[in-house]
């Protein structure tokens, strides 16, 4: 064991730098896995919390006043009943800011089914008969809370937040979804609907329990449905996305470490095999020299899986903004601590495996010196006979004729030929030294380089495959960056093409509302359109049918597949429809909105990045056919270039004098805006594995060239020259290794963010490659910074003396 520490120590010490890119290398991999975890546990669990606490209703049924709602506790699977409760839609300011609500009237007293969680203030309470309870999504956003008076645009009530409370419902969305306000009866003057909620015995039949609901009521009775799949699924949203993130890359960065690792131990047991040969002369066991290796590692490993850990516990809940708040979260679930150790130890695990191979080869090295071979991989031995001119020493060579410059070309090709040069060239290699390719004389260190780094095909093919990995995921995550900035700068073409929604009061007519927001400078186009809720076939869903634009103005729908809908009940869907119904682009859909039925006929895919793509649009003209009479309950407006959505919504609101209600419209990029600080500590992560194994191959060709040092000084090659064959040799598998990590990783990415468009409803056909330039840019720094990095040793080397480089290949 002494012996073993021994040897350990003296190897860290002469190897130092690969220690500490090593373990942080394993540090950076380790903390990614754990802030995945944080984020995944932040993205379900919350909510989880929220829902078994509050006893949350798996279904919630808006329906009209006339609705007998008493039958549906009597259905079978169906627990306990919350409501009904007698409802109204409203409109509330506060501080400036408007939401549309729905006033919900409870009791005094918290309801046992679907009751809210209290996070600040108190229930209501019958002496404070205006009291109000505001959903927490809603206070946020009308930066309202206990103490402050809401006011009804319009008219002359006012209404005193109370209380602000958790609820395991769908939250607020500003103009899609209401945000929800408990009130005293006395506080909701003319209740026009009502709602009920169901608490499954069995939540895994919902789907049904929602059906016999339906059939019940009568489909004209029931204006919306939700579930606690749906709420979960938005209350996940993009937390789940950076999960995802991070947890793909943890596991690619994990694999990549791991490859680095074992290439570093396999590079490093060749360049020690006289070493390992005099331990075992000396008495070490095989299995003693595999341990000493794989220990080692081991230990590297378990110093950055520990180091990671205890930063991502004390440091974690500082970062700022969504990672911060949910490794805060996560540290206080009751999985963290398992999780906090399960991770590091399998990071561990996974990287003492992959040493495992490498270091048992360790063990067969044999135990008596051998001498290194003057020509690798089937060259001939110095002075082996040969075809050709008979054996020619190198000495010899370098002093033929013309010797010099010319004459060191020509010296080493005889050499060559001879087998006495202890380089042995392909064919290829030997005509482009003797300048016979293409009819270019090229420098002797281009092309012995250019050998040097393809000669050994296995070894050299797994150097790059195993550089190339790491640089394919720098791509991917290049094009994650470049995606969501598109999602910023463009965000037409990810299916948003207005930047403000408006809805006008009911006394604004459509002529007046249309002139209004056209007197403005900033808007370009205002669209009409309505928006309601419609049941899918089979009635176990709702979903978003919209009519947007005239057929004379279209509105501009971003479609990844099909056609614009043009002519009468076509219609454009969104991926999230497409899956639910399991239809296609140009087939026939049949939905229901209140009693009447509406068939369309799919004739695109859009971009829909709004609930969850369970959206089917139309014009406003084809919804008029069944309805004559109706009228445009909102107006999508397109901004011209420059204008600032804020200063236009201030414009028009002050315009409107009260009987205008705009917002503006929620990019989805902006939940992932946590996502570029991610992408560059990944794309760190991932240059620091690519690192390590650049600087173990650079060692390795370091080490291998030194048996060639003496038949190129021999032949007349300048230290500067032999300097230059290693740097290119680094070069050239670099350059190899951006190649195949580019052109792997740009199809990945886009099949990745495909399928994560998918799995969101917003479909595929968003993901972004990387500009040229900037890939251009990321090739050219990886080549020169791996060249960069091999100079110093290379140079080293190269000056070494003769007698050195014998005594290094005796």
């Amino acid at each position: 064991m002494r012996a073993t520490l021994r040897w350990a120590h003296s190897d860290l010490r002469t190897h130092r730098g690969e220690a500490v890119f090593l373990v942080l290398a394993t540090a950076g991999v380790v903390a990614s896995l754990l802030l995945a975890t944080a984020l995944f546990g932040y993205a379900t669990n919350p909510w989880q919390r929220v829902f078994a606490q509050a006893r949350g209703a798996h279904v919630w049924l808006h329906t009209d006043e006339s609705a007998d709602l008493r039958a549906l506790a009597r259905l079978d699977g169906v627990e306990s009943v919350a409501g009904p409760y007698r409802t109204a839609s409203a409109t509330v300011a506060a501080r400036g800011s408007r939401a549309s609500v729905e006033l919900r009237a409870g009791s005094a007293e918290v309801p046992s089914v679907g009751r809210p969680l209290l996070v600040s203030g108190r229930w209501l309470d019958p002496a404070v008969p205006d009291g109000v309870v505001l959903e927490s999504r809603l206070a946020g956003a009308l930066l309202a809370g206990p103490g402050d008076t809401l006011t009804l645009p319009g008219t002359a009530r006012r209404l005193t937040v109370v209380g602000v409370a958790d609820s395991a419902e769908p939250h607020y969305r500003p103009g899609e979804r209401p945000g929800l306000v408990w009130a005293l009866p006395s506080a909701v003057p003319s209740p026009d609907a009502q709602v009920v909620g169901l608490r499954l015995t069995d939540p895994g039949d919902t789907g049904y329990a929602v059906q016999r609901a339906v059939t019940v009521l009568g489909a004209g009775a029931i204006g919306e449905v939700s579930t606690w799949q749906q709420a979960r699924a938005e209350a996940q949203g993009g937390n789940r996305l950076l999960g995802q993130v991070l947890g793909l890359f943890g596991l690619g960065a994990l694999i990549a470490a791991g490859l680095a690792v074992h290439g570093a131990i396999g590079t490093r047991i060749r360049g020690h095999l006289r070493d390992i040969s005099v331990l075992k002369a000396i008495g070490f066991t095989p299995g003693q020299v595999v341990r000493i290796f794989l220990l080692q590692h081991l230990a590297y490993a378990v110093l950055g899986a520990v180091a990671a850990a205890a930063l991502t516990e004390a440091l974690g809940s500082r970062i700022p903004g969504r990672l911060g708040d949910a490794v805060g979260v996560w540290q206080g679930l009751p999985g963290h601590t398992a999780a906090l150790v399960a991770v590091p130890v399998a990071a561990v695990l996974f990287i003492g495996a992959t040493t495992g191979l490498a270091a048992w080869r360790a063990g067969r090295v044999p135990p008596v010196p051998l001498p290194l071979p003057a020509a690798p991989l089937g060259g001939r031995a110095a002075g082996a006979p040969g075809r050709g001119p008979g054996p020619r020493t190198a000495a010899s060579a370098a002093a033929a004729p013309g010797a010099g410059r010319p004459g060191a070309v020509r010296g080493l090709l005889a050499a060559v030929r001879g087998g006495t040069s202890g380089v042995r060239l392909s064919a290829v290699a030997r005509r482009a030294l003797a300048g016979r390719v293409l009819g270019v004389r090229l420098p002797p260190p281009l092309v012995l380089g250019w050998h040097q780094a393809f000669a050994r095909r296995p070894r050299s093919l797994g150097t790059v495959a195993r550089l190339a990995l790491p640089l394919l995921l720098i791509v991917v995550a290049m094009s994650a960056w470049t995606t969501i900035d598109r999602f910023h700068r463009s965000p037409e073409r990810i299916g948003l093409p207005a930047a403000l929604t408006v809805r006008a009061d009911a006394g604004l007519g459509d002529r007046d509302a249309r002139a209004l927001l056209a007197r403005d400078p900033g808007v370009a186009a205002a669209y009409p359109g309505v928006e309601v809720a419609a049941l899918v076939p089979g009635q176990t869903a709702t979903i978003a049918l919209r009519g947007l634009g005239t057929r004379a103005e279209p509105y501009p729908y971003a479609l990844a597949e099909g056609r614009a809908a043009r002519g009468p009940d076509e219609a454009v869907a969104g991926q999230g429809l497409l899956d639910l119904l399991d239809v296609r682009v140009g087939d026939w859909v049949r939905m229901t909105v209140g009693d009447q039925p509406q068939i369309l006929h799919i004739v695109g895919r859009s971009i829909e990045p709004e609930n969850a793509g369970r959206v089917v649009s139309t014009s406003l003209d084809t919804l008029r056919e069944n309805d004559p009479g109706l009228r445009p309950s909102l107006y999508q407006l397109r901004l011209r270039p420059g204008a600032d959505p804020h200063e236009v919504a201030g414009r028009l609101t002050a315009a409107g004098l009260g009987r205008l209600d705009v917002h503006t419209v929620t990019n989805p990029a902006d939940g992932l805006s946590a996502l570029r600080g991610v992408v560059l500590g990944l794309i760190a992560v991932l240059a620091l594995i690519g690192l390590v194994e650049l600087l173990t191959a650079i060692g390795g060709a370091v080490r291998e060239g030194e048996r060639d040092l003496l038949a190129l000084k021999a032949i007349g090659l300048s230290p500067r020259q032999i300097t230059a064959i290693t740097v290119t040799s680094t070069g050239c598998t670099a350059l190899a290794a951006v190649l195949l990590g580019t052109a792997l990783g740009l199809p990945l990415a886009h099949w990745l963010i495909d399928v994560q468009g998918r799995s969101s409803g917003i479909g595929a056909g968003i993901a972004q490659s990387p500009s040229a330039w900037l890939l251009a840019l990321f090739g050219a720094a990886a080549v020169l910074g791996a060249a960069g990095l091999a100079a110093l040793p290379a140079a080293r080397a190269a000056r070494r003396r003769l007698a050195d480089t014998l005594s290094a290949v005796a």
